[in-house]
């Protein structure tokens, strides 16, 4: 369906195949520690700003500088696993991003913490698509593959949700070098045991490097994309910054689909998106992909603004959130080939919305029982739900050659579209409690946060009925081309 892309070279069995659940437990560490630190610092912040006496730009870069690396580069290094060899970049991303873990958390200096991030964000952009390659690659079979991806699903929803607990735990009884510094020894046990199990692998048979063009224009238009959303946030649609930013982010991104239709060996080969799975996968990806930020971000500022919660206090308020993604995920993976994926994302978009739905009800001085922790539970176990449907038709039909390409795909739709539907979903909640002037701050804020969840809800819902009209309807258990990846 996409010529060459989808076809594995022959070469013998990679380490990958040859030791499926030692590589899933690798893969799955790897991916817990890159998630975790997207939110980890963010609990660190304030000693942060403290200690090195950051701005509040600075401030701010701490966490857009791995932001922009991180999504800006997630396309290249999901072709370079394909082109380059799956278990050396493997290696190679979280090298880069345990070395500058070491870096972030020995700064002196505020640039130097700045600097170590976007380091941070471009190993992150290496590691996160080669883990899901791995793990699409080593298992073959339908049922093995759908469970273990449930697992490095629930593992990575868990890693997201638990950054503001494990992070102020850190803080408070160690320091705030610590958000960084723990990742040191974790990389380096995972570098030694990934050395040893990963012994041999071999690289596609290719003669055509990476396509640099191409490379350089959506890494480009996609950084510049990213950054223009943070300068709107900070600084309004009208500024210069966010004008400059956006329409450099236009230039680069059409440049790139004209560099795609001539390249010899271009980065994403346009025909991939003809793969109707693909396409859905990442249009819903794409749309969705801010809901649980927005979701985490409203439920934190409910937590500590109106309820008074400490930034540890808000973290722990948070856990039924973790618990309920990784049980969403874990059982998805059982109820796929009973279901479909159809009527699983559909029975996951319905639960999501009904917990958000649920939050739409908060107030105050309500339990935490029955106001926070349910509709949590609830609106994250929906999102486990619906997780692995997308994953598994992302990359059904790609075979090894694409495997990265598709994982290097979905993940950069994932961001990118909770990005802009982060900051949308912000501006609506602030919209709204604006024009509540005659309560009190507290209840305007609440009327925000619980108009926020409302949207949400919509577009979880929305989603939920396009999906279930356009995914593929059941995963098969024969393989799909090349022998890898079942057809979907």
């Amino acid at each position: 369906m996409t010529g060459a892309l989808v076809k594995a070279p022959a070469a013998a069995a990679s380490p990958v195949t040859r030791r499926p659940w030692l590589v899933l437990v690798l893969t799955c560490a790897a991916q817990f520690m890159g998630v975790l630190d997207v939110t980890i610092v963010n609990v660190a912040l304030p000693s942060m700003r403290d200690s090195l006496h950051l701005s509040a730009g600075g401030l701010q870069w701490v966490v857009s500088g791995y932001a922009l690396t991180f999504v800006g580069f997630l396309l290249l290094g999901g072709r370079a696993a394909d082109l380059l060899g799956l278990e050396r970049v493997f290696l190679a991303g979280l090298a880069v991003f345990t070395a500058a873990s070491l870096v972030g958390g020995v700064a002196q200096e505020g640039w130097q913490l700045v600097a170590a991030r976007v380091l941070q964000g471009l190993g992150g952009a290496v590691l996160t698509p080669a883990t899901l390659t791995m793990v699409t690659t080593a298992f073959t079979g339908s049922r093995e593959r759908a469970r273990a991806l449930g697992i490095w699903s629930a593992v990575s929803g868990a890693g997201g949700a638990l950054g503001g607990v494990i992070g102020g735990l850190l803080t408070g009884l160690l320091s705030w070098r610590w958000v960084l510094m723990v990742n040191v020894p974790i990389g380096i046990v995972l570098l030694l045991v990934g050395g040893w199990a990963l012994r041999g692998g071999h690289r596609l048979r290719t003669r055509a490097g990476l396509d640099l063009s191409g490379s350089v224009t959506v890494t480009g238009g996609t950084a510049c994309l990213i950054g223009g959303i943070v300068a709107v946030e900070q600084e309004g649609w009208r500024s210069a910054t966010s004008v400059a930013l956006l329409a450099g982010a236009a230039v680069l991104l059409s440049a790139f689909v004209v560099v795609e239709r001539s390249a010899a060996n271009p980065l994403v080969p346009l025909a991939v998106f003809r793969i109707r799975s693909l396409s859905v996968a990442n249009a819903l990806s794409l749309v969705t992909g801010g809901v649980v930020p927005a979701t985490f971000f409203f439920m934190s500022l409910y937590l500590q603004q109106v309820r008074g919660l400490d930034p540890l206090g808000a973290g722990l308020a948070m856990v039924p959130a973790a618990v309920g993604i990784a049980a969403g995920s874990v059982v998805s993976s059982r109820l796929l080939v009973r279901l479909g994926s159809r009527v699983l994302y559909l029975t996951g978009a319905v639960a999501a919305a009904g917990g958000l739905l649920w939050l739409t009800r908060l107030d105050a001085s309500g339990g935490y029982a029955g106001q926070v922790a349910a509709p949590l539970l609830l609106a994250m176990l929906g999102t486990g739900l619906g997780g692995l449907p997308l994953t598994m038709a992302a990359t059904a039909h790609t075979g090894p050659g694409g495997a990265g390409l598709a994982s290097g795909l979905l993940n950069t739709s994932r961001q990118v579209g909770g990005a802009v539907e982060l900051a949308v979903l912000v501006a609506l909640a602030a919209t709204r409690t604006a024009r509540e002037p005659a309560h009190p701050a507290v209840v305007a804020q609440l009327a925000g946060y619980r108009w926020g969840w409302l949207w949400c809800a919509v577009v979880v819902l929305l989603t939920g009925v396009a999906g279930s009209l356009t995914l593929p309807r059941a995963a098969r258990t024969r393989p799909g081309p090349g022998g890898g990846a079942p057809s979907a």
